[in-house]
């Protein structure tokens, strides 16, 4: 057996059908479906257990997320692959425009500008986001984003630009 032969390990991901959450999301204000989701009467969005993400708190204009990188996210050069920065930002940027949409108005992602400053592993632990809308529209929103580990110390920053409708 050499090095390279190693054991393979398992990651189960548990998630619930999105589909009824999202219509019921247009019932409601933004901030009040993410709230619920909060509270646990709305079931996370599937992406979440795919990065172990939970949303810590949501204001108007601002949400806050914590997710916790584990091998599972690696690339082949041994540290997690930058979709996990990309997706917990991504994931922060639209939940801080979505908390400012009144019910019947969503949003999607137009783009998304990332910026790696720190690399991740496993040993970094529990890393926190928050999205900061800096411009609201009633057509398209802009936002900023960071991610921070437990000393405080920023690992990655984004930019995004959402498109505001109603379906």
């Amino acid at each position: 057996m050499t090095e390279l032969d190693q054991a393979a390990q398992q990651k189960t991901i548990s998630w619930v059908d999105p589909r009824p959450q999202a219509a019921e999301a247009l019932t409601m204000s933004g901030l009040d479906y993410l709230q619920a989701m909060i509270d646990g009467t709305i079931p996370a969005p599937p992406i979440a257990s795919h990065i172990n993400l939970e949303m810590v708190s949501v204001a108007p204009g601002v949400a806050n997320m914590a997710a916790t990188p584990d091998e599972s996210h690696y690339n082949p050069i041994g540290s997690v692959h930058g979709g996990f920065a990309a997706t917990l930002l991504d994931s922060v940027c639209g939940c801080a425009v979505q908390s400012t949409l009144p019910a019947g108005v969503a949003y999607t992602s137009l783009d998304l500008s990332v910026s790696f400053l720190r690399g991740m592993t496993s040993e970094t632990g529990r890393v926190t986001a928050q999205g900061r809308v800096t411009k609201p529209g009633s057509r398209a929103a802009f936002v900023e984003a960071e991610i921070k580990d437990a000393a405080g110390r920023v690992l990655a920053t984004a930019t995004s630009t959402c498109l505001v409708f109603t379906p």
